[in-house]
């Protein structure tokens, strides 16, 4: 997951009982392959090369039981750490916030939702018959991905989609490819913790 050709499209599977998604670049070809085990206490998610489960290339693990301050470090096949996100605990409840940590424990890139009332008109709509099925497609949520110097690298926002099953990763900054993988990653754990919340 070095070298990707943006936009990079995420799509949830919603036949199947695990929390599961397809990651394609802008040719369709398939970057990934994301699967959230289900029913651990500790959340537990496998990035595989595509759909057939042949080959895992990440693993993204919890410190700790479900928690506002957790933190989800990422491996590669090796068992290598190569990063890590952490949620920013309360500060996270009104307008969601990361900060993704490089291989020797740096802070190197933070996630922040770009409009924190879009999620809560959305929540309030959902809870009204009928209408909250059309949530999906009125209020689509944004998140940004910038570096030390708060330049925006990476803008994650969601697809109208019934079921908030799409979402798009644009390029917007110039971010170096052997970060692009921690980059995606923390995107990746972010949008499966977020999509739960609501």
């Amino acid at each position: 997951m070095k070298k990707i050709d943006f936009p990079v499209n995420f799509k949830f599977r919603i036949s199947t009982f695990a929390n599961d998604f397809t990651a394609t670049d802008l040719s369709g070809h398939t970057i990934a392959y994301v699967r959230q085990k289900m029913f651990k206490l500790k959340e537990d998610i496998q990035v595989y090369n595509d759909e057939s489960k042949s080959e895992v290339n990440f693993n993204i693990k919890a410190d700790r039981w479900l928690d506002f301050s957790a933190a989800y470090s990422f491996t590669d096949t090796e068992g290598k750490e190569i990063g890590k996100v952490v949620r920013k605990g309360w500060r996270s409840l009104w307008k969601a916030r990361y900060e993704v940590m490089d291989e020797a424990q740096q802070p190197q890139f933070t996630i922040s939702e770009e409009n924190a009332w879009i999620k809560v008109l959305d929540g309030l709509l959902g809870e009204i018959p009928v209408l909250g099925i059309f949530t999906g497609y009125l209020f689509n949520p944004a998140y940004v991905l910038t570096d030390s110097n708060e330049e925006v690298l990476l803008r994650l926002k969601k697809k109208p989609s019934f079921f908030g099953r799409k979402f798009e990763v644009e390029k917007e900054g110039k971010i170096q490819d052997e970060d692009t993988a921690r980059a995606m990653l923390a995107l990746m754990m972010m949008v499966l913790l977020e999509r739960r919340r609501g």
